[in-house]
């Protein structure tokens, strides 16, 4: 009878333990599927973002393939129609996605640093971002690059284009900058961990409070993301870029990027269901008030950065616009992911899908992107037709593409079997 009753009352504390903790599995699940959904999020507007570069108005006059200013690089595709709607669409996108990309990789940097130790975690991530990474600037980079050649040149040839390809004075990337920036940062990571120890977890409990106190971590990441961007660009200005080979750099920006990334590892340390992504939290029930922070701090930065196109613009108005890109890019940030919060937060097929995969379609997009583009110059249609077009038929072929590879043995090592969901692995 004894036996039989401390074994009901175990199994008593076991389930009342279990239904206490519940709440807080409810929230961590809620949170992880909000970035799982938000991960799927992002890479349609990456998707969407290249596939109406090709229509903006404010693009530069196309410039001759192997001479500079090789605006082919950002435009790799100009057609002659246009739609002012797709500037200020493509400007929003640019202030604040990659800062979000990065901060959402670091997101999941700390857990892994605690499951594999600082020299196996490093070597995973050469191994998982640097290898596609040079699979992307050796096989798929050439191959997007030559419709930029083609309409450039009047006789164009492959081996005509090869002969200028290699004889460019850089290594043409694309979007796959992104990678190796990424791997240089979880590297750093790991190295702060191992001459640290206590850094990263500092981070992590300083994090937390990022749920209840919204405002305060703003102002501090907006601060961080000032002192790293602000002098940069005014040295530099804000658009120009340097390249060694195939390791381009937007001069301003690489500091601005690894304030984001460290946000995101210090959220992932203190647990995202305490942290900025808390589930019911003051962030996701004001998506609202982020929406209009974002849309103002945009307009406010296109005004202030429309001053300083002069040539002479004071030193004062160059400050004020890079500041007011820091602003936008926090407002931004903070925007999608309380409206993540707010209204994906739930199980869904396609956003988990997109989301699964977003690695290899990042990968891969870019070449169907330009040459989509490059197949619709000749058809006279409008704008607003053409951008559609190339975003759904880039979608499709890269999804293809994407399964097809993973069916490949040498091609799921390349972009790896799809991640777990986050919500799975909080339960």
């Amino acid at each position: 009878m004894a036996q039989t009753a401390a074994l009901q009352s175990a199994r008593f504390g076991r389930d009342a333990a279990d239904a206490a903790d519940a709440p807080s599995r409810r929230a961590a699940s809620r949170s992880s599927l909000a970035l799982d959904n938000l991960r799927g999020i992002v890479i349609l507007i990456v998707l969407a973002f290249h596939s109406a570069l090709a229509y903006v108005s404010f693009a530069p006059a196309p410039s001759d393939f192997s001479s500079p200013p090789y605006t082919w690089r950002a435009f790799p595709i100009l057609d002659g129609h246009r739609f002012f709607g797709f500037d200020l669409f493509c400007a929003w996108q640019d202030v604040y996605l990659m800062a979000l990309m990065f901060f959402l990789s670091g997101l999941f940097v700390w857990p892994s640093l605690v499951r594999k130790k600082n020299s196996a975690f490093v070597r995973d991530r050469l191994r998982r971002l640097g290898v596609p990474f040079l699979f992307g600037i050796l096989i798929i980079m050439p191959l997007a690059s030559y419709p930029s050649y083609s309409v450039t040149t009047p006789d164009p040839s492959v081996p005509d284009y090869l002969d200028k390809l290699l004889a460019l004075p850089f290594w043409p990337v694309g979007p796959l900058w992104f990678l190796w920036q990424l791997a240089a940062l979880s590297a750093l990571a790991a190295g702060i961990n191992r001459i640290a120890p206590k850094a990263l977890p500092a981070l992590g409990r300083w994090s937390a409070g990022a749920g209840t106190r919204v405002g305060r971590y703003f102002v501090c990441l907006v601060a961080a993301s000032a002192v790293a961007y602000v002098p940069l660009a005014l040295a530099f200005t804000p658009w120009a870029w340097s390249n060694a080979g195939p390791f381009d750099i937007q001069l301003c920006r690489p500091l601005q990027y690894a304030v984001y990334f460290f946000a995101g590892v210090g959220i992932g340390v203190g647990g995202i269901e305490r942290g900025l992504a808390a589930p019911d939290g003051p962030l996701a029930r004001r998506w609202a008030l982020w929406l209009a922070a974002a849309l103002g701090s945009l307009a406010l930065w296109m005004g202030l950065s429309a001053l300083t196109f002069e040539r002479a613009a004071p030193l004062g108005a160059q400050a004020a616009a890079d500041f007011g890109y820091v602003l936008a890019c926090a407002c931004g940030c903070f925007f999608l992911i309380a409206a993540s919060l707010r209204f994906a937060a739930a199980p869904s097929r396609v956003l988990g899908m997109l989301g699964a995969n977003a690695y290899g379609l990042y990968l891969l997009h870019y070449l169907f992107v330009v040459w989509l583009q490059f197949a619709l110059l000749p058809l006279p249609l409008f704008a607003v037709l053409k951008a559609p077009t190339v975003f759904a038929g880039t979608l499709v072929f890269t999804l293809v593409s994407n399964a097809a590879l993973k069916r490949i043995p040498l091609g799921a090592r390349l972009i790896g079997s799809a991640r777990r969901p986050l919500a799975r692995l909080a339960s």
